[in-house]
């Protein structure tokens, strides 16, 4: 295929910046030119300084929604963040990666952030709902685990929905439990993404010429510092089913809060 030279001088052109941009560590360069599914291209040149993070939330009531936990994982430190007691050290501890990892962070997590908070985050952003799409995998993070052979083990069934009860519970019952077991299960999501990441991009380069240089191994599964308590996730799961309509426990509401979280008290 001959190439004109205009196209030859404008492929030079990028060659040369992208180069620099490497050199210099800079992933926001890229992360512009690239469209969502194609973000997972930055993982590996620029792995060393990335962060999964993910958010649970109040819910939407009557009376607004506010972050809850944090949880921060960069494949080798887990880091977690709580309203009322150190919420707003992620600011500062976000600052030290280049990179972000989410799922459905762009339209959820990251607006969240930035809007509770009055900031910016200008992290080049690899959202992990889009590039697990482009690979035949959908329907929220815990369906693509699955879909994938991750186990949750005492922590399935419990998702971002269940967590807004954990959190309630917490607060109306001064339960310690429920703040653990949040916490457990926020942190697992995070450790997760970094496996999900990993599984995506080799999916990515299956059928490149560098699939047997550039492939990379599972990351080894950190100890989460909290577990889950099955007493109190019984009995919300209880008081769940008795108090929603239809007792319809697994009507999921989505995380981009297009609907109302039931108003339930235990």
């Amino acid at each position: 295929m001959k190439i004109s030279p205009k196209r030859l001088e404008t492929i030079a052109t990028y060659t040369k910046e992208s180069l620099a941009h490497l050199e210099n560590k800079n992933p926001a360069y890229f992360a512009d030119l690239l469209p969502a599914k194609e973000q997972w291209r930055l993982f590996n040149e620029f792995r060393e300084s990335t962060a999964y993070i993910d958010i649970e939330t109040t819910g939407i009531g009557l009376y607004g929604f506010e972050i809850t936990t944090i949880a921060l994982y960069d494949g080798q430190n887990i880091r977690y963040y709580i309203q009322g007691q150190n919420l707003e050290d992620f600011l500062e501890d976000i600052q030290n990666y280049n990179v972000i990892v989410t799922y459905n962070g762009k339209t959820f997590d990251v607006p969240f952030i930035e809007g509770q908070f009055g900031i910016k985050l200008n992290h080049a952003h690899i959202d992990l709902r889009y590039v697990l799409k482009s690979l035949g995998y959908s329907g929220g993070l815990k369906a693509c685990e699955k879909a994938l052979g991750l186990d949750r083990g005492d922590l399935d069934g419990v998702d971002g929905y269940f967590a807004v009860f954990l959190w309630h519970d917490y607060q109306q019952n001064k339960n310690q439990k429920a703040l653990e077991t949040l916490l457990a299960y926020n942190i697992e999501d995070v450790v997760n993404l970094e496996t999900l990441m990993v599984m995506a991009y080799n999916m990515k380069i299956k059928d490149t010429p560098f699939s047997r240089t550039h492939e990379l191994s599972l990351p080894k599964v950190p100890e989460i510092p909290f577990k889950p308590d099955l007493k109190t996730i019984d009995r919300i799961k209880s008081t769940l089913i008795r108090t929603l309509p239809n007792n319809n426990f697994h009507e999921r509401i989505p995380k981009d809060g297009s609907k109302r979280y039931p108003q339930t008290h235990f």
